[in-house]
């Protein structure tokens, strides 16, 4: 049965919600791998774990947002070469991928593996999670080539339209997470060390199930890892030249968030645990314009291919509507019941209260993130992955990291306060990335407008 989808005509909201969803799911069951480490290690060990699994954990999101950000890469070339009629390339654009990533996981693991050390410092680690968070560090490092893999393997089918088979294998992982988490955390209390051991086990089962499904399943044109699996470097460039802004953009987002981390860390293990549970409870109020924007590159790739640029215009705006309707909902959750949920991590009195109070500035996100995740989903999927990093630099750097630094200094410091830095970031971002959407359909209009693939 053939797995790929073709989203250049028929409707448009239905199909782009369709393929959304297993993707959103897919995404929560992702978001679970941390959101379970710190629910069981908040439950069995101290606030000092907790602490740990929340610093030791922006490894991870370092290592994934590269991976993911290049293999964005993939994703829209191999969709835009099926808009354009052109699948029969489809394996050496794979066969180059899987070489390109299997260097980059290599390089990340080594330098990962030498920086741990350096990198709890830079984060300002509290003394008593310093050991801790070097271990969660190291033991998720030597997973980089999972993370690698199942990305690629993802992007793969998320080019060809097919969101499925991701979820399928991201589901069965999760389970492995969750029992492994319960079992080396809860049984054989090995607090954050149990936590990283369990995350990368689940993420090796997740690269082995997508491996057998990807023997077993036609993907529409022909794969030949004998012939194809080989180091073409025009390809990797395309991938890599498509996918390094993206990446570059991700860490940059990244690199601001662990500078508020740092800020957040010098006031004291219970702020750096409260906004540890925070940011795992951002992740999943964040997981439905993350899900728009992943399928909006997608489905604009294959519109843009076939040379339909108001489609692809069209599909943006369902994905907006669509994304802040959820939003307004995730908003009063977060701002009016925040305490409610961090009890879903923690006990501790005076940790829910800092986490509460972080969340309520993230309520404010909520509304904005619509706009600005599925705006950069659709630039992304035009091939315009350059002004994605340039606004991604802007709102990190210029915007987020001095917001949070100023407003840390105000007395008596609060996390509401600091996590304003993140609203203030996407609202600016919002107007870039509206104003470059006018002057892309100005050159249309022109006739001037070069797509960059």
């Amino acid at each position: 049965m053939a797995v790929s989808q073709n989203f250049t005509k028929g409707r448009i909201f239905g199909p782009l919600v369709r393929f959304t969803g297993p993707l959103l799911l897919a995404l929560f069951l992702q978001t679970m791998y941390g959101a379970v480490d710190m629910m069981v290690v908040g439950r069995f060990a101290t606030a000092a774990d907790v602490s740990a699994v929340s610093t030791g954990s922006w490894i991870t999101a370092i290592i994934t947002s590269i991976v993911v950000g290049i293999a964005m890469g993939t994703t829209v070339l191999l969709g835009r070469r099926i808009g354009e009629g052109r699948p029969e390339e489809g394996g050496k654009i794979i066969g180059a991928s899987v070489v390109l990533f299997g260097v980059l996981a290599v390089v990340l693991t080594v330098l990962i593996e030498l920086l741990a050390v350096p990198f709890a410092r830079l984060l300002q680690t509290p003394e008593e999670a310093f050991e801790p968070t070097l271990q969660y560090m190291r033991i998720c490092a030597a997973g980089t080539v999972f993370i690698a893999a199942y990305n690629v393997l993802g992007s793969i089918f998320r080019g060809i339209g097919n969101s499925t088979v991701p979820l399928l294998t991201v589901a069965i992982a999760c389970g492995v997470n969750i029992a492994g988490d319960l079992l080396l955390c809860g049984v054989f209390r090995m607090a954050a060390a149990g936590a990283a051991i369990a995350t990368v086990a689940a993420q090796a089962v997740s690269v082995v199930l997508s491996l057998l499904l990807v023997r077993r399943r036609n993907l529409g044109f022909t794969f030949r890892p004998k012939e194809d699996i080989r180091a073409d470097r025009a390809l990797m460039g395309q991938v890599f030249r498509l996918g390094l802004p993206i990446a570059f953009q991700d860490i940059l987002v990244s690199i601001s968030f662990m500078g508020i981390t740092a800020i957040v860390n010098s006031l004291g293990v219970i702020a750096s645990a409260g906004v540890g549970v925070a940011e795992r409870l951002c992740g999943f109020i964040m997981l439905v314009p993350s899900a728009f924007s992943q399928a909006m590159s997608a489905f604009v790739a294959q519109n843009m291919g076939a040379g339909q640029p108001r489609r692809a215009r069209q599909a943006l705006l369902c994905g907006v509507s669509a994304s802040f309707a959820v939003g307004v909902v995730m908003f009063l959750l977060a701002f009016f019941c925040g305490d409610v949920l961090s009890t879903l991590f923690t006990n501790d009195p005076t940790v829910i209260a800092a986490s509460a109070d972080y969340l309520k500035s993230y309520a404010i996100d909520c509304l904005l993130v619509a706009f600005m995740f599925c705006m950069t989903g659709y630039f992304s999927g035009c091939g315009q992955t350059t002004f994605v990093m340039i606004q991604g630099i802007i709102g990190s750097f210029l915007v987020r990291l001095p917001v949070s630094f100023l407003m840390a200094q105000i007395q008596p410091t609060s996390l509401f306060l600091v996590g304003l830095a993140t609203p203030c970031s996407s609202f600016v971002q919002i107007l870039l990335c509206g104003t470059f959407f006018f002057i892309l359909l100005k050159k249309e209009k022109q006739g001037a407008l070069s797509l960059q693939v």
